[in-house]
């Protein structure tokens, strides 16, 4: 299923096999948190800017349309119009992120929906069952994030409460996979490896988890307040006691800088909000740095957002002027711009790793991507 084509130090080249295509890693995964991206995108958007995968949230889906809706009109894929994989994230991180609004208990996390304040309760089996109605590729186990500043015995009581979901949440995809009525009857389930900023939780709680032999394993918890420095050091201390012939995929990660980091460090999966975030407020990655199109010095210039880039904004010749001009008028069009601009940037620096693994030149790649960010 997950096979490794080449190593340099840390770092993996792989493919990972699933019922929905092969994905080539390391890999950037398009967040696309309500079945869509934000940003007026489309699947056949993605599709020319060469994502690989789409990343949707069981929470936000399970609250609206709602994941029965979905299931009865086909699954996910059908419902978006996506033929290549989807991973969908559990819910879990609305455990810590939706903190005003939850209680966190042995069964379960008990929610007031973020939209109407209706009561919801979601466990491991939910989440699992939700996410088959959602029939995406890859689903994520249900865990709590806890805080990277909570205190040790916060930590540990959860991070043993999390080991317990998952043990449930993999009897219960079993038996998901196995009913007759499944839409992806070869769901795929990605563990989650939590403990904060303690090494020693984190590589404890990575045994244990190698234990249950799952599909891929996740790194959760960071880029949630911690320095970039602490993030590094958990992801060097994790890596090594998380199996080797599965695929680690590090959780909301991030800046490219924070992914190039990363996949030294041996992880091959990627998702983070930034490139979309970013492009809807006129921040652009290009690789001479990052740049603000609300700055007045933009309102004449006449070159696209970065010469030579392969986007279809950039290829169609669309200036920083026009798209300053759009976004200051609030028209979605210029949000649309910079946020295909970004995603393509993010697809094209993860080909130009693969590459870069395949040569045997990461080390240098990395150096001077580094040096132009």
């Amino acid at each position: 299923m997950y096979r490794i084509i080449k190593k340099e130090g840390r770092a993996r080249r792989g493919e990972l096999s699933t019922v929905h295509g092969t994905i080539q890693t390391p890999v950037f995964m398009n967040v696309g948190t309500v079945a869509a991206i934000k940003g007026a995108v489309s699947t056949e958007d993605l599709m020319q800017i060469d994502t690989q995968v789409e990343l949707s949230n069981t929470y936000h889906l399970h609250v609206r349309p709602g994941d029965l809706v979905i299931k009865k009109l086909g699954g996910l894929h059908k419902f978006m119009l996506w033929n290549r994989p989807i991973l969908t994230d559990s819910g879990g991180f609305q455990v810590f992120s939706l903190a005003g609004l939850r209680k966190i208990k042995e069964e379960g996390v008990y929610f007031n929906s973020h939209i109407d304040g209706r009561k919801i309760f979601m466990g491991p089996e939910e989440s699992m069952q939700i996410q088959s109605n959602l029939a995406s590729t890859i689903a994520m186990a249900f865990d709590e994030c806890p805080p990277s500043t909570a205190e040790r015995s916060y930590v540990q009581n959860s991070v043993e409460r999390t080991t317990r979901w998952l043990v449930r949440c993999k009897q219960e995809m079993n038996r998901l996979n196995s009913l007759e009525d499944t839409i992806n009857p070869n769901q795929l389930l990605f563990g989650i490896n939590q403990g904060a900023i303690f090494d020693d939780i984190r590589i404890e709680h990575a045994k244990r988890i190698t234990e249950l032999d799952l599909d891929g394993y996740a790194i959760g918890g960071l880029a949630v307040g911690e320095s970039h420095e602490q993030m590094y050091h958990i992801i060097e201390e994790t890596v090594p006691y998380l199996p080797e012939d599965k695929p680690v995929y590090l959780m909301g990660v991030g800046t490219p800088a924070n992914i190039l980091e990363a996949v030294e460090r041996g992880v091959d999966f990627f998702d983070c909000v930034y490139p979309t975030r970013n492009g809807r407020h006129a921040h652009l990655y290009t690789n001479h740095g990052k740049l603000n199109l609300f700055n007045a010095k933009y309102e004449l210039d006449d070159r696209p957002i970065e010469e030579g880039c392969g986007c279809p904004v950039c290829k169609k010749g669309y200036s920083r002027a026009y798209i300053r001009h759009l976004l200051k008028a609030k028209e979605m069009l210029g949000m649309r711009f910079c946020v295909l601009h970004n995603l393509y940037f993010y697809n094209t620096m993860m080909t130009e790793i693969r590459d870069a693994l395949d040569r045997g030149e990461f080390a240098q790649y990395k150096k001077k991507k580094l040096e132009g960010l």
